[in-house]
């Protein structure tokens, strides 16, 4: 074990990414460029000895709720939203690739030319042999959102933490955008989230990571050195565990 390793609070993470992370200015595709920059601070975290796995939504290129208020079966708004985070997982994955970091997508819904089937003791694997592994097609079931595969995924892979990166630097006691006097919250529990009904992750989602004690991070990814210091212990964004 490296110096690096002994000092990371975390030896493996799940990073929960938007679809909007990875689009263009107007929200909307993908861009290429944006792809580049996570792979920068995926890459930045993965050479420090930590395991990374990321869980990525699809709101750049689709969203089940859009179908659903159009008339469109919710089921398969939700199936369509599925198959958006793979197209979101794979360019990723090429960006990764591209400077050097070996990556393996796996979806929950099988479609084995692209991407390997989710199979929770090969996921384990790659991490264990160094690679980034990228969960794609939610948990292959509609009516869950990537929140709740996020804190489903972290549980199966024994993570220590999920990252929930956001372009706001934390939970705040109002709306930091409206509201300028807003006051940051370093701390909370997750019964606190539930009972305010704060919206960092959909109730499912923080109530399994309730049930498993797996502690949940919000951050700006976009924040210079953020992430890094989050990995190494720092008091970075919003913590949201037990203790609060």
């Amino acid at each position: 074990m490296t110096e690096t390793q002994k000092t990371a609070k975390y030896q493996r993470i799940l990073l929960k990414l938007s679809g909007e992370s990875l689009a263009s200015p107007d929200g909307q595709g993908i861009d290429p460029s944006q792809a580049r920059t996570i792979a920068q601070l995926v890459k930045s975290v993965h050479e420090t000895g930590v395991d990374v796995a990321i869980v990525i939504g699809a709101g750049n290129l689709w969203r089940g709720a859009t179908g659903e208020n159009t008339g469109m079966d919710r089921a398969t708004a939700d199936y369509m939203g599925m198959l958006a985070t793979v197209m979101n997982a794979l360019a990723l994955m090429d960006a990764l690739e591209k400077i050097g970091v070996v990556t393996r997508v796996m979806s929950s819904i099988e479609m084995r030319t692209v991407a390997e089937p989710y199979i929770r003791r090969r996921a384990i694997r790659h991490l264990e042999k160094g690679r980034v592994v990228i969960f794609g097609g939610g948990t292959g079931n509609p009516y869950f959102s990537t929140d709740t595969a996020a804190a489903l995924r972290a549980t199966e892979i024994g993570a220590d933490v999920v990252i929930k990166a956001t372009k706001v630097d934390g939970i705040y006691d109002k709306d930091p955008i409206t509201h300028p006097e807003a006051v940051q919250i370093k701390k909370l529990t997750y019964l606190e989230i539930l009972a305010r009904r704060i919206n960092v992750m959909d109730s499912t989602a923080v109530t399994l990571c309730m049930e498993n004690n797996l502690p949940i991070l919000v951050l700006d990814l976009w924040k210079p050195g953020d992430l890094m210091r989050a990995i190494y212990g720092e008091e970075i964004g919003t913590l949201v565990d037990h203790q609060g």
